[in-house]
Formats: structure tokens, sequence, C-alpha cells
């Protein structure tokens, strides 16, 4: 446990000293840097947030990881339904358990296969062709965020994959991208400061009304068409044309199982109340997770290639040996998706990229009767505890990795016996064991096809001292004057001399979002 424990603030104080230090928008979990490094014998150590949190024990080692997740595959926290529910709206495959996480994984995994993942590849290329042109129109010009392009981009591509649904998001902001962002500009897992915020539940709940509301709609609509399309094909679910959506997918298992267990006609269908609204959150939660930290990757990706030139050479080198010079790279996937599966650098840098900035954690259920035992073979009973993987101290553990802290995509093209090859187990961006992301594949996918249709025409630089020079001139006189009185002290900017620092917002977002220059990359 770490030192400071206090019966009356627990381990509050103690966390709160460690984030004064750091910048007021830094993720909570970079205050746990000293604590993971005075705990490295053991690999774990016990936080006492009490009343925000039960006590949670903080993992940083893959083989207690293990325990937690495949071992004794600890279920998902009562209560993480209840911090996800703003976003998500209830009961979705992150906070289920058991047989009804069970029934809704089988459901949808049709919808998440690869081959199924290579056959939405051109529809991927569309979005990321509007992405370039937007990238061309900043190019030479003002600095611009990432972040926020990224994340539209991200946002049409989920769309289109779950819903098929083109919500033309990436040039104007559609009302279904505008609530959810509102949402997450309103929340926070554990600050306090967002938490009692009086404004917080009223603003989330109507917006989570817009998000769901439109949801509701597109399956009504869909559901409609489907059964429309199988009346023509002697009432047999299965049997019109092939499924593109992740939630048509879905539609035809359930529309499936149902016909079979009533002996109805289709036509007789009706989608159950329940099944509706369970269906209404999956969908938010895979737009939340596919749009939030597909966008934070993406970004970290260009933030990693821009520190590491050489880097950048040889991912374009691979792009030029694949797809040939020019800008036919979007029309060869077209023809041919599989050939993403022939790029293997592209796959090395974004898994490295993955490795230094996860965008998220994973939280596991203590149960009765389970103990997790810790690098010195002492038991820890999980009872009454929460487990958190933390996946950027696993992802840089100094006992398991070698060159922990360095960008090495080369380490995902190594023979096993390599010591740069990864661990066993250490590599959990998506997590690992059964409750891995069902969309991790969309996600490496779509990273990769952004990738190679950008790498070869855009220079992309970070320019936060820019930045800064802009938001100062900004100020107002009451600022200024704070300023140069000395009543208005300098915000930190870094964290572990890191200025594009992951943030606390929900999955990980680079710091300010990111401001960069673009230009235009001549070969």
């Amino acid at each position: 446990m770490p030192v400071g424990w206090s019966w009356w603030f627990g381990h509050i104080r103690v966390l709160q000293q460690k984030l004064q230090k750091l910048p007021p928008d830094a993720n909570v979990y970079m205050a746990m840097h000293d604590m993971v490094e005075d705990h490295a014998d053991t690999e774990v150590f016990l936080t006492d947030f009490w009343p925000m949190f039960q006590p949670v024990l903080m993992i940083s080692g893959p083989e207690i990881a293990y325990q937690a997740s495949i071992k004794y595959d600890l279920p998902k926290p009562r209560d993480q339904e209840k911090s996800f529910q703003p976003i998500i709206g209830g009961p979705s495959l992150i906070t289920m358990n058991n047989e009804q996480w069970k029934f809704w994984r089988s459901l949808l995994n049709p919808g998440f296969s690869a081959s199924h993942m290579l056959s939405l590849v051109p529809s991927i290329v569309d979005a990321v062709d509007i992405f370039c042109d937007l990238l061309e129109e900043k190019a030479g010009k003002e600095v611009f965020l990432l972040d926020d392009m990224a994340a539209r981009l991200a946002m049409d591509v989920i769309t289109r994959t779950t819903l098929d649904t083109d919500l033309g998001n990436k040039r104007k902001v559609h009302k279904f991208a505008h609530a959810l962002n509102t949402i997450l500009n309103w929340h926070s897992f554990w600050d306090p400061r967002v938490l009692l915020n009086p404004l917080r539940i009223p603003i989330q709940w109507y917006y989570g009304r817009v998000m769901s509301s439109f949801i509701l709609e597109e399956l009504q609509m869909r559901f409609k068409e489907m059964k429309k399309e199988f009346a023509t094909t002697n009432n047999h679910v299965g049997s019109g044309k092939k499924a593109n959506s992740v939630i048509a997918l879905a539609l035809e298992e359930y529309m499936i199982r149902k016909q079979e267990h009533d002996k109805t006609a289709v036509q007789s269908l009706e989608l159950d109340d329940a099944f509706t609204r369970i269906a209404a959150n999956q969908i938010r939660l895979f737009i939340f997770a596919g749009n939030d930290t597909t966008a934070t990757a993406i970004v970290y990706a260009y933030h990693m290639l821009s520190q590491h030139p050489s880097t950048m050479t040889k991912l374009r080198s691979e792009h030029d040996t694949i797809f040939g010079p020019g800008r036919n790279a979007g029309l060869l996937l077209c023809q041919q998706p599989a050939l993403l599966n022939q790029c293997r650098y592209t796959l090395a840098v974004i898994k490295e990229t993955l490795r230094l900035y996860p965008p998220a954690s994973s939280l596991r259920d203590g149960l009765p009767g389970v103990s997790l035992v810790d690098r010195k073979g002492t038991s820890i009973p999980t009872e009454h505890l929460n487990a958190t993987i933390m996946h950027r101290y696993v992802h840089v553990n100094p006992r398991i990795w070698t060159r922990p802290l360095e960008f090495l995509p080369d380490r995902w093209l190594v023979d096993a016996n390599h010591e740069l090859h990864p661990p066993a187990g250490a590599f959990r961006p998506f997590e690992q064991g059964s409750r891995n992301c069902i969309g991790q594949t969309l996600v490496l996918n779509e990273i990769r096809v952004v990738l190679i249709m950008t790498a070869r025409r855009f220079h992309i630089q970070p320019a936060y001292e820019e930045w800064d020079a802009v938001k100062k001139a900004g100020e107002g006189v009451y600022t200024r004057m704070m300023r140069s009185l000395g009543l208005k002290k300098e915000e930190c900017k870094e964290v572990l001399g890191e200025r594009a620092y992951q943030t606390s917002r929900s999955g990980a977002h680079p710091a300010e979002g990111y401001p960069c220059r673009v230009s235009l990359f001549n070969s």
C-alpha cells in the first residue's frame, strides 16, 4: 500500500498531492507513476479512494493481470454500469456478466469477424478519402487540432460500420456526434469537480435521449427493411441480400433465433422492447469506443512518426513496395482489402503506438474465495476489492520489456528468441481473455488504412509553442494584468517531459487536441 494512507481520507490526499504536480487535465494514471515504481517488487498495490470508489488493487505486471483476466476471469464491477450509464445508456458488453454477456457477445460476434471487417474496407477508404481532402485544405496554413479532425473521421467510420449510416460528420458536426461530445465533455470516471457539478446530470440526460432516439429510429428502420427483404424469400430469415452493418448482422441473427424459437413467419416478428433497448446501448458503446480510442491512436501514431523520421521513411517504403508510387492505394484496397495483411511494418507502428499510449485500462471486481498472488508470493484476497490492470504500466514494465520507453516498431517483427520480442501477456490495449475488445480488428484496419492513404501525402508536426502564442495573444486584460503582477501562476504543461501527454478525457486524448501543422510531402 502506498505511504500516506489516512483513516479519514484514505489515499485521496496522496493522489491529490501528486495530481497538483501535473497539468490539471492530465490522466489520473500519470499520477500513479511514483507509486508503481515504489511497488516494482510486487507489481501490485492497494489504493483506498473511498467514498468515490471501493478499495482498488492497481496491477502493473502481466502475471497478476493474467490471474485477474484469464485464470479467474473476474467479472466486471457491479457499479461500472453506473459510471458508463451517461455515455452508453445502460447494460452493455463492457458492463455485463455471465449469461447476459455471453448472449450478446455471441449475437454481435458475426458483425466483428475478420472476414466481415475486410469487407468493410471500401467503406473505410471512402471516409479516409474525405479526411485526406481536409488535410490537404489545411496544408501550409494555420495551426489546427488534429484530434478533432481524427475524431470526426472515426465517428464517420464507426457509424457506417455499425449502423450503415453516413452522418456526413467530417465537414459539419452531426447532431448525434454533438450529443456524444457534449456528454463526454461533462463526464469523468473519477474527478469530483466534474461528478459533483449540478449541471452534469440534466445535460447528460438530455443528450443521452438525443443519442438514443436517433439510434432507435435507425434500428426500427433497418428492422422493417429486413422484414421486407426476407418476405420476398419464402419468409426465411438469412436468405435475403447480405447484411452490411454490425447491427444488421445482429438483427439477422436475432430474427433467425426468434423464428426458430417461435416458429412464426417473418412478417409476424417484432422487436422486443428489452432487446431494442439493450441493442441501442450496444451501439452507443461501439460508437463511443470506436470513436474515442481510434481517434486517439491515429493522433499518437502521427505524433510518434513526427518524432522518428527514420520510422516514417520505412513506413513509406513499405507502402511504395505494396501499392506502388502514386495515389492508387485507396483504389487497390477497395479491390483487394487483403493487402492490409501485407502491411506488417504499418501494423508494427500501430502496435508500438498503442503500447506507449494505451487508450484505457481494465477494471474487474473481486470475488469471495479468489486471491491474486503477487511476485513475492503474497496471496491477496479480492473480496470487496476492485482490480485495475493499468495498461500503461504493464506496457512499459522494465522487468519484462527491453528498452521499454523507446519507440521501436521492429520489436513486433523480430523472432521470438530476440530480446526485443514482446513478452507474453504484456500487450493489452484491447485487453486479453474472453473479455477482449470485440472491435479490435476494425480499429487496426481503420488506422492502417489511414496511414496507408496519408503517410506518403502529408507531413504532420506538433505545434504546441505556436498554439501557446495564439492563446496568449487572445488573453483578456484581466488575465494579462494578473500575470504581470505575478498573481497568475503558469500551469504545468508537461508530463514526464511530454507535451502531448494523455488527458483524463475518455480515450486518453492528447493534450489540447494536439495542435499541429500539416504540409504536403513530396517524395
